[in-house]
Parts: structure tokens; sequence; C-alpha cells
């Protein structure tokens, strides 16, 4: 289903988010089309409603699929799970179902569109490729996830590549991919949106499938990406030495050192690799930035390994976007060598803390868990070999910041990267993470 194709239509919207409220306005483009339903899980804000459609008819909960029934298509918030029954059902109604994202990608046919996806990383692959790319003087856009939402772009066609993030919760019934598709990394996630382990691989896979998808960017130390990209017109590798390629010397192309290690605008293993395939992405769209020089000014994006300052001689280090365990490991390999103190815990989505527990004890680490899962997270370290004056329970972020302060040592780091989603006592992410940085500056 592609934007135009609304024109004359009675819509429905479920949801009131950023993407929503874009659409809402974007609409204003095509007259004859209204919406007529908004659905809510509980009921809204008279200005949730106001930003969308004030005469909307608002359905709440169990009202939703009656109201949406009569309604010619309906846009849903990416956080609002294909797979829910309600859905479901108007699907097989034979009601058309898109995100405001599908609908522009489907109205381009995703020329000139590269878009980013993965479990880690994609936020700062796209952002790199964006800022290398200005810096190179091409005309450009990011949107997606980050800079403008995908359906604000029909104000703008640049001429050379918009970058585009792109969550499993979009990728999952687009009817149309991007030109080019570059995948970061492949783990376990959202398995609450997905229903599954097997269900989030295959719906963040399927990107590979999609209509308009010419060329894979792909990491080829991941065997199971490089298999799902098969199967595309033109697969291209990162992460491997006849390409983009990273080790303890920096980044290289075909085995010449390009960006050495203290040019890297990152910290961390994994940033360098997401340069390479931010490098590669850039390659495939034809545009050749300047190297190094075109890094400079480049930070990282907020909650994401984002320096906070220092406090004591410590340096606090704020993560919250780290929601599962293998993104927490990433970030510990970010400061080899520097006494970690590690802040983790959060919503119990049946995370195996195992690993991440025995790299904590391999490397001399301490842990101060949170809830929820935070008592497994210590528990599996201390199995692991962690002492107990090291591998302790807080009963919150400010408790446990100040145990963290007592066990940090001088030039070491407080990270707060915490293996498991904010929801359980965080409206998201950033709240945490914003919480981190008050008490950071607190007295």
């Amino acid at each position: 289903m592609r934007f135009s194709e609304l024109e004359g239509a009675s819509i429905g919207v479920w949801g009131a988010g950023r993407e929503i409220r874009s659409f809402a306005s974007q609409l204003r483009r095509l007259p004859a089309a209204q919406i007529s339903v908004i659905a809510f899980d509980a009921p809204p804000a008279a200005a949730e409603v106001a930003a969308i459609a004030a005469d909307a008819r608002v359905a709440v909960g169990d009202e939703a699929v009656e109201a949406l029934a009569g309604c010619d298509a309906i846009v849903r918030s990416p956080g609002v799970s294909i797979h829910r029954p309600e859905l479901v059902e108007l699907r097989e109604r034979g009601i058309p179902i898109a995100t405001a994202t599908g609908l522009w990608l489907a109205e381009r046919g995703g020329q000139g569109v590269v878009g980013f996806t993965g479990t880690k990383g994609k936020s700062t692959t796209a952002a790199l490729a964006q800022h290398l790319a200005l810096a190179a003087g091409s005309d450009t856009a990011l949107g997606g996830n980050i800079g403008i939402p995908a359906i604000d772009l029909l104000d703008r066609e640049p001429p050379e590549a918009i970058f585009l993030e792109l969550s499993s919760y979009q990728i999952a019934d687009l009817d149309n991919g991007p030109e080019t598709a570059v995948i970061t990394n492949l783990f376990r996630e959202h398995l609450d949106w997905h229903r599954s382990e097997e269900v989030y691989r295959e719906e963040k896979l399927r990107i590979f499938r999609l209509p308009g998808v010419r060329t894979a960017v792909v990491n080829a130390r991941e065997p199971e990406l490089v298999q799902a990209a098969s199967g595309v017109e033109n697969l291209v590798l990162y992460g491997e030495p006849s390409g983009w390629d990273c080790d303890e010397a920096g980044v290289r192309r075909a085995g010449e050192l390009v960006i050495e290690t203290a040019d890297l605008p990152l910290p961390g293993p994994h940033n360098a690799l997401n340069l390479c395939a931010a490098l590669t992405a850039l390659e495939a769209a034809g545009i050749d930035p300047p190297l190094p020089d075109g890094l400079a000014g480049f930070a990282s994006l907020p909650h994401r390994l984002q320096a906070c300052g220092e406090r004591d001689g410590v340096a606090w280090v704020d993560d919250s976007i780290s929601t599962t365990p293998e993104s927490t490991l990433a970030a510990l390999e970010a400061f080899a060598g520097r006494d970690v103190v590690l802040l983790a815990g959060g919503q119990d989505r049946g995370q195996d803390y195992t690993g991440l527990g025995a790299a904590l004890a391999r490397r001399g680490a301490a842990i101060v868990g949170m809830p929820t899962t935070g008592e497994r997270a210590v528990a599996a370290a201390r199995q692991a070999g962690v002492p107990p004056a090291r591998a302790v329970a807080a009963a919150d972020l400010a408790t446990a910041v100040e145990a963290a302060r007592g066990i940090a040592r001088p030039g070491g780091v407080i990270l707060l990267s915490p293996a498991a989603p904010s929801y359980d006592h965080f409206r998201n992410f950033e709240e945490r993470g914003d919480r981190f940085r008050e008490l950071l500056a607190a007295p």
C-alpha cells in the first residue's frame, strides 16, 4: 500500500506517537482522505486526539476492532504489534494495514534509500553514514527512528541517498524494501512484540526478501546474516579482510589501514565494526567521504556509551540503550584495561545472564543489580567468581549509583548498561539515562 493510494480513503490509526502525528500532518496532501478512527489501548488525553484528528472517533481497547473494521485502511504505530489479535482479525477481514514508514517506502519504491537495521547499532551506523556523507558534500537525509520520521521525507527528495533506520517493528509488514539493506547483527530481543525469538529473527531478516532490495550490506562475522542475504542481487560484506574491516590498529580497507584507533570517534570494537558498515553502505551508494577528517565532530548518540563526566576520579558512562546481555557485553569491551562497575537490571524478558556473569568475572569487573532482573545478573556474576563485595543488589537506580560509588576505583568507570529494557521502572531508556545523569550532578 502506497501513501498516494489513500486518496479518498477513510483511515483508522492505532496509536498517537511521533510517526502517527507526522502521518496525520502529511495526510493534508490528500484532501479527500481523512482519519476517521483513532484507536488507543487506554483512554487518551484530549491533546493526543487533537494532535491527530480532533473530529475522529476514539476507540479504546475492545472497541477498536469494531470501529476500525469500517475503515478502508489502517495505519499503525510501530509499537503496535502486528501479532495482536485485533490486528490479526482486521487483516483477516481484508483491511490493509501498514506503518507510515511502509507507506512512504512503497511510494518511493525504495529507490535511493539505504535502510539500516540490526538488533543493536543501527542508529549509530545510520548516523555515521549521514555524518560522513555530509562531510563528502552529498545531499542526503536521515530518517526513521532517528532524524525525521520517514513520512516527512515526502517534503524532501534528495538526489543521492536517504539513510533510514528501520526497526523490526517496521520491517514486519513492509511491502517494499530499501534499495540497499544494511544489517549490523541479530540476537534475542523484542520477544513480547514478536511473540517468539524465531518469529523475531524471521521478521527482521525478511528485509532481504522484500521487493526493491537490490544490495545487501552484511556483517561477514555473522554467518546467519550472510546466508539470509544470499538471494539478494548484490551482496557486499564488511568485517572481512577484502572489504572494510577493523582490528586493534583501527579500520582497514582491503588490508590498508585507513583510520587509526586513536582517530575513531566512538569507543569499542563494536563501534569500529559499525563504522565499517557505514563505510560499506556509502560505497554502495557511490559516496566517497574524506577519511579520517570526515569523522571530526561526530559524537556518541544520547544514551549510547555517552560520556557523562567524572566524579571523584571515576568516569560515568550512560549506555541505557543496552537492553540485552549481548549489547552490554559489547559495552564492557569498550573499556578494556579499566576497572568497571556495571549497573544492570530492568524489565524481565527472560534474559540469560550466564555469559555476562562470566565476562565480569574474567575481567575483574563489579556489578550492582537493579530490579527487576538485577538479582539474577548478580547471582550469575557471583556464580562465575565475582566476589560478593563486588556483586551486590540495590533497590533502585539511585541506591545502585551510591553502591557503585563505594565500589568504584579511581580511574575506573561506572557504566549504566542495564542488559534489560526500562519499562518496569521508567517510561523508556531515555528517562533511565537522564536519571543517571541527574544522579551524577546531585550533591
